[in-house]
């Protein structure tokens, strides 16, 4: 047999993200007599020939925890190469599922929330998605055009107290002296309840009053070459080719759209659900679904392959 051959084989791999409400996952540490034993990953196992990743998770999750999967969303795809082998690591967010957990293989569970985990070394090829889980599941887009101000300043209070966690600062508008005092307005109510602010377009602005980092425009991730150096980094995409720019730029997520037809482009062509999940698909960062859409919608976007969804008037 030709080991190089083997080893840059790709092993498809079907991986699990256990999730409760409260928003801790679960880690199993990989048993004695298994190639990186003592290591923590996310549950699952190769996927068969003749299986879709889904029913390999489901088959592993199984043979291995003793559970039966009855909720599992397809989320991010991750390609690692160890020493020994590449992998193709498909992942699914479970979030529900029937029986006890049983450790069937001797190994250890660990629930875990992130910032945080207390567990270590985590396996290299799950440590990214440490990072993604960071992410929540709805990134609100500032309205102060339409709301005004002081009404804006007022519903992102009572956004920020119910759980909102990540804002994008967007107002064409404005002049850059008007959008700086903005956010820094807005800096200290977002750091208050623990999100995130990212500034649209401006990294200088953004390194500036210190927001954790940029959101990128169409335009712009197609001129860059180079990750802009700021925490955390998002960038809008409307087709396959520029998702793929953002993924080998290091952008952390993408959003991807319009979804549906929307207020601010009535008329404009939309992917629909099924164009959305056939770009989607296979990408190794979150990508949020937008465009005319609401918090109703999530389920549906989880369905398809969204992280979430993003949304403008009606996160407020």
């Amino acid at each position: 047999m030709n080991i190089q051959i083997e080893k840059n084989k790709i092993i498809e791999v079907a991986a699990a993200v256990l999730q409760r409400p409260d928003g801790s996952f679960l880690l199993a540490q990989r048993p004695r007599g298994k190639i990186w034993a003592g290591y923590w990953e996310f549950p699952g196992g190769k996927i068969e020939p003749g299986e879709t990743p889904y029913h390999a998770l489901v088959r592993e999750l199984r043979e291995e925890l003793g559970i039966t999967v009855t909720t599992a969303y397809p989320w991010i795809t991750r390609v690692f190469t160890y020493p020994h082998a590449t992998v193709r690591l498909n992942f699914f967010r479970v979030t529900a599922w029937a029986g006890e957990l049983h450790p069937h293989e001797g190994q250890e569970f660990a629930w875990q929330h992130v910032p945080g985990v207390s567990v270590a070394p985590v396996l290299p090829a799950n440590a990214p998605i440490l990072r993604t889980l960071e992410l929540p599941s709805l990134y609100a887009i500032s309205n102060v055009q339409e709301l005004g101000e002081d009404e804006f300043m007022r519903r992102l209070e009572a956004a920020l107290q119910n759980g909102l966690r990540l804002v994008q600062l967007r107002e064409k508008n404005y002049s850059r002296d008007g959008l700086r005092k903005l956010a820094l307005k807005m800096l200290p109510l977002v750091r208050q309840h623990g999100a995130r602010l990212l500034i649209n377009a401006d990294i200088e602005l953004a390194q500036q009053i210190g927001a954790v980092g940029v959101h990128l425009t169409g335009a712009q991730l197609a001129d860059f070459r180079h990750r802009p150096e700021v925490d955390w980094c998002g960038a809008s995409c409307h087709n396959a080719e520029e998702l793929r720019h953002a993924e080998v730029l290091g952008c952390d997520f993408a959003l991807l759209g319009p979804v549906m037809p929307t207020l601010s482009h009535p008329g404009a062509a939309h992917l629909g659900w099924e164009g959305f999940a056939a770009i989607a698909a296979g990408s190794s960062i979150p990508v949020y679904a937008l465009g005319g859409l609401t918090r109703d919608d999530m389920q549906i976007a989880w369905q398809h392959g969204a992280h979430g969804i993003s949304t403008l008037r009606q996160a407020w």
